[in-house]
Formats: C-alpha cells, sequence, structure tokens
C-alpha cells in the first residue's frame, strides 16, 4: 500500500471518540487534490504533533485530516464550495444540546443535524454571522 492508498483509509489515532472531552476547535484548511499528505506533514511539523485522524467523506469525495488545531480538508474546487463559508470546526462531547440551544435563539442552519463519517454534525451561522460546524465523534461498527 503507497502512502496516497494509507491516506485513503479511515484512521484516529488519539481521537476515537468526544465523549467526555471538552470541546476542540479546528481551523479549516482546504487543498487541492494531492495535497493532503503534503500539507498533513506541514501542519505536523508546524505544530510538533502527529495527525489525530484522517477519514473520506465520500458521499461528497473529500478526504479530511485532523492536524493539532487544523482541519485539512482535500478536494476539487466544486466539491470544496459548499463547506468554504465555514469557518471552523468545534468538536463536542454531543452535538444534540449544542443544536438545541441553537435552534431555541431561532439561529439559521447552513446544514441541519445529520450523520457524517464520524459520528454527528450541523453547521450554523452564529448571531455575528460566523458560520462553525459542530460534530461529535463516535466508533463507527468496526470501531473506527
Amino acid at each position: 500500500m503507497t502512502a496516497s492508498e494509507f491516506y485513503r483509509q479511515p484512521m484516529r489515532r488519539r481521537l476515537k471518540d468526544t465523549t467526555g472531552q471538552k470541546p476542540r476547535t479546528l481551523i479549516r484548511v482546504f487543498v487541492s487534490p494531492g495535497k493532503l499528505e503534503e500539507t498533513i506533514a506541514y501542519y505536523e511539523n508546524l505544530q510538533d504533533v502527529e495527525h489525530d485522524a484522517f477519514f473520506p467523506f465520500a458521499e461528497v469525495g473529500l478526504y479530511l485530516a485532523m492536524v493539532g488545531s487544523f482541519l485539512i480538508i482535500e478536494g476539487t474546487d466544486e466539491q470544496l464550495s459548499p463547506f468554504r463559508e465555514t469557518t471552523g470546526t468545534v468538536l463536542v462531547d454531543d452535538v444534540q444540546p449544542y443544536f438545541e440551544k441553537f435552534v431555541e435563539e431561532g439561529a439559521e442552519f447552513v446544514w441541519d443535524l445529520h450523520d457524517v463519517p464520524t459520528g454527528r454534525a450541523f453547521n450554523v451561522r452564529h448571531r455575528e454571522g460566523t458560520v462553525v460546524e459542530y460534530v461529535h465523534h463516535r466508533p463507527d461498527k468496526n470501531g473506527r
């Protein structure tokens, strides 16, 4: 298996489940196809950390990797277009309480609560206009 093929398989190194974890904010980095590996290496070196996870988001043709404070998203301009408005991702213990708070305040949901490859998520526009994804991670049926 080549390194490129390796990065196409789901993997979670340290973060297998966000249950009981404090929120963690990730800045989004968008890269073109074929740039995932070198971008992972750059952010690992920059922060002196190993990447936490990588996984395909097959439904939309993207590949994602978490490296320290960054979420790297690889895809074509067309594939990335619906995701570029979102400034960052907040990993939370459970998305449901956050979702309910935003419903109560009448927030605008860019993406309603839905299943994602790592668990459940939604994207919401904060009062001042910033779009943020809230997501919790849960192992899939294979424990990944």
